[in-house]
């Protein structure tokens, strides 16, 4: 597969080499990643379905930090969590998240335009990440490390350090919950944020924050495909195992019996 460099001296295309370059394996990965891909799609289908389907489920769950912030209004003030969490204040920190994510692409995109890439065009990854580019760059990388480094954890430091206090004040109050039901029920709710946070967060900080000595190409992509393809698959199913309230929604809409319009 080849990705069109325009901005680059000496190299006209880089040519991606995947997982692997055997045929056989290739067919076989090929196969896999578009079963996890239609599973990832058809389980979000069905969360889609069952939401739209039952009224009690019309509520907020959106990106990483939005949620910690939903789970800490509903445990913590769950007598104000209407006022607090509403539709337009989790819109707009979908909206924050994702300007804050467009502007840090933007600035290493930018930041890419001044490397010159002589010789080398063999990118041992799935797709064009930076940390293996930056590794086939024959000038100076200081300034885009520097950022990478600095202004580059600004979108992952700052939703995860936002996650570590709510959870730490959700935990607080849910240890003053005097019945051991309650404190069950209220792990629950948090059970299955709290498995896509640590799969999230570890796959991404083992990858972008970790010292480039202990990297390796085989590391790298088998880190890629694990916040790829592996944590969008399970999400919808961590989602819905661990709330009794999407699984009875599931249930329900499963087992409904088709109604035929003639």
């Amino acid at each position: 597969m080849a990705v069109e460099g325009a901005t680059v001296t000496g190299v006209a295309e880089f040519l991606l080499l995947g997982l692997s370059g055997n045929r056989k394996q290739q067919q076989l990965l090929l196969i896999l990643f578009l079963s996890l891909s239609l599973v990832t799609g058809l389980g979000n289908l069905f969360i889609v379905l069952a939401i739209a389907t039952d009224s009690q489920l019309h509520t907020p769950t959106f990106l990483l930090m939005a949620m910690a912030y939903d789970r800490y209004a509903a445990i913590c003030h769950p007598l104000h969590y209407a006022v607090s969490v509403m539709p337009h204040l989790c819109g707009l920190l979908v909206a924050a998240s994702w300007t804050a994510a467009f502007r840090n692409a933007l600035t290493h995109t930018v930041l890419l335009t001044r490397l010159l890439f002589c010789t080398h065009n063999r990118v041992p990854h799935l797709f064009c990440d930076l940390s293996p580019l930056l590794k086939l760059a024959c000038s100076d990388t200081f300034l885009n490390n520097a950022m990478l480094y600095t202004g580059g954890t600004l979108p992952i430091i700052t939703p995860f350090v936002g996650i570590l206090v709510s959870y730490t004040c959700i935990f607080a109050s849910v240890l003053r919950i005097p019945s051991t039901r309650g404190k069950q029920k209220a792990f629950s709710t948090c059970g299955s944020h709290l498995s896509v946070v640590s799969l999230s967060y570890g796959t991404l900080i083992g990858v972008y924050f970790s010292p480039t000595s202990s990297h390796t190409a085989q590391k790298d992509t088998a880190a890629a495909v694990m916040y790829v393809m592996v944590t969008p698959m399970l999400n919808p199913f961590m989602y819905s195992l661990c709330n009794s309230d999407r699984k009875g929604a599931l249930g329900a809409l499963i087992g409904r019996e088709p109604v035929f319009i003639q």
